[in-house]
């Protein structure tokens, strides 16, 4: 199973040792899919403490399709974790240097191959791979802590192995276990128009910019520097960052400079548009576009259900004289129409869009039972994960607190996690000490 570990190196008074694993691809069925992935994890400890015999805390990274954080230095919520804990960073199957998913890496499967390998991608085996590991580290029980995506992982592992977890801090990341994933939607499109109106009424220049460089879109063709068609939509699509503390003012700025003058005409700054490419990270992580929607989806298809809501919000349909709506992190079918690395999966994602027989990612039953101690960081304006649904759900869940604050945007623990970690461990020992 362990494949092979590396030597440690040093950092900021922290020990950092890597391994890799061979873990099963299909946990339910080995004998029809014989094939393994390769998962990698990344122990941290801190130096004075490598001989101590500390409890693991597990972190699992938002996306999906991301890999785990690479700490430079001991701070942030890092640093909080590791005053009584081993930190493992695990990089979720199909990210980082966990068999990552590219276009290269699976380009020589056909359309249906591709979509069943990458149906097992979900948070459910990325559960048991964090679940193997602990029963070859020979670990009795061990903490997690979710972002955003991980704190869906945290619920799937809640679910699934309760029997493994010390406790769970999950921060920016309690879903809907029960809801259809068309209502998370709708509610997602009411929060981004939400977020576009406090964007336009800060920035009383931006509707004119915005609007400018969508009609200038509409009239030229206009690559960006990989020479991918840029369009309308995908301009839309830099609304994403308006859920990201700090996201809203860094776009106003590059619309600032989106113009130059180039011999009395007005042109696209290659600058912004090297800018935007940038930030088009589905293009470097196809898991994203390709499973995000499944994340939603128990027993039912998604059937594209951010295309087909957004036919209920006629704001995001732009059209000259209108005023320009920026989406969010919906992904649509046109994603693998328009960017150049998702062309050549358009089939597969078509595929895995209509299948309707994915597993159940929460048990319902055994999470209103639960006994671990549950701290979520549930953020009021949290532009990605419903603050309405998330109440909901922890009301069904025996043992589980949530410190609900508009104090931060769904990147709160990048922001302060030294501050909202310890708020969550200290939860926990409450719930511990009544328990």
């Amino acid at each position: 199973m362990l494949k092979h570990s590396e030597p440690a190196f040093y950092l900021d008074g922290i020990q950092y040792q890597s391994h890799y694993f061979s873990l099963p691809l299909n946990y339910d069925d080995y004998t029809s899919t014989p094939d393994h992935v390769s998962v990698y994890m990344r122990e941290l400890v801190k130096t004075e403490n490598k001989d101590r015999d500390l409890p693991y805390l597990v972190y699992f990274q938002g996306g999906p399709g991301f890999p785990a954080m690479r700490p430079c230095s001991n701070s942030g919520w890092l640093k909080r974790a590791l005053d009584q804990y081993r930190v493992i960073l695990l990089d979720q199957r199909g990210t980082g240097l966990s068999s990552p998913i590219t276009i290269q890496t699976i380009g020589h499967l056909d359309p249906k191959q591709q979509a069943q390998y990458l149906s097992y991608f979900r948070a459910d085996n990325i559960v048991r791979d964090a679940e193997a590991i602990r029963k070859y580290l020979n670990v009795d029980k061990w903490a997690i802590i979710g972002q955003s995506f991980g704190g869906f992982c945290s619920l799937t592992y809640l679910s699934i192995f309760p029997e493994s977890l010390l406790a769970s801090y999950i921060t920016g990341g309690i879903p809907s276990i029960t809801r259809h994933i068309d209502d998370v939607y709708y509610a997602t499109y009411q929060r981004t128009l939400d977020k576009n109106s406090e964007f336009f009424d800060r920035f009383p220049r931006a509707q004119e910019l915005c609007n400018r460089i969508a009609d200038a879109l509409l009239d030229n063709k206009t690559t960006l520097p990989n020479g991918q068609i840029f369009t309308v939509e995908q301009f839309q699509q830099m609304g994403i960052c308006f859920g990201m503390a700090g996201g809203p003012e860094e776009l106003y700025f590059q619309l600032e400079t989106a113009f130059v003058d180039v011999n009395g005409k007005q042109e696209l700054n290659y600058g912004f548009l090297n800018y935007v490419l940038g930030q088009q990270t589905h293009l470097t992580n196809p898991l994203y576009a390709i499973l995000h929607e499944s994340i939603y989806c128990q027993h039912n298809a998604s059937n594209w259900s951010a295309q087909r809501v957004r036919a209920s919000y006629s704001e995001f349909s732009y059209q000259k004289g209108a005023s320009l709506r920026f989406t969010g992190e919906m992904v649509y079918p046109w994603f693998f129409d328009q960017l150049e690395t998702l062309k050549p999966l358009k089939e597969a994602a078509e595929i895995l869009a209509a299948k309707s027989d994915w597993p159940n990612l929460y048990d319902i039953e055994q999470l209103a039972k639960n006994t671990v101690p549950v701290a979520a960081a549930i953020y009021v304006n949290d532009m990605f994960v419903e603050f309405d649904f998330s109440r909901e759900t922890l009301r069904s869940i025996p043992n589980s607190r949530a410190w609900m604050t508009s104090e931060y945007e769904h990147n709160g623990l990048r922001v302060d996690g030294e501050k909202i970690l310890s708020i969550l461990i200290s939860m926990t020992e409450d719930i511990k000490a009544i328990q």
